[in-house]
């Protein structure tokens, strides 16, 4: 019954802004940690983003770091992605998916993703 669902995206502008959200149904956030990854045309997933279950502590990928922004509210049982200063290469499909193991980490239930495109 867990249920990741992503949205919030779209075509964008270099230099634009996106806010995508992830609703989880059948999981907590305060039991699953939840990570948003970015898959670009022709090559494979990699992590952007990822929120803690127990602390809130949050993790960037290099590329996203000082621009990207992940937030939980708890409340709605969703996590959020603001997008800021939008680049070409960060077009790709964006998934989130619930953390269901650590040390090392692994990633399971993984929504259908919502595509961002960044263009003139």
């Amino acid at each position: 019954q867990v249920q990741l669902a992503e949205s919030g995206g779209g075509l964008v502008q270099p230099g634009g802004s996106l806010r995508l959200s992830c609703v989880a149904s059948g999981v907590s956030l305060d039991y699953y940690s939840i990570g948003w990854f970015r898959q670009a045309p022709g090559e494979e997933r990699e992590g952007v983003s990822c929120i803690s279950s127990s602390d809130g502590v949050t993790v960037y990928g290099d590329s996203a770091e000082g621009r990207f922004t992940i937030s939980r509210d708890k409340a709605e049982n969703t996590v959020y992605l603001q997008m800021n200063s939008l680049r070409p290469e960060d077009t790709g499909v964006y998934s989130c998916a619930a953390e269901v193991a650590a040390r090392p980490p692994l990633y399971d239930y993984w929504g259908q993703g919502t595509q961002v495109t960044v263009s003139s």
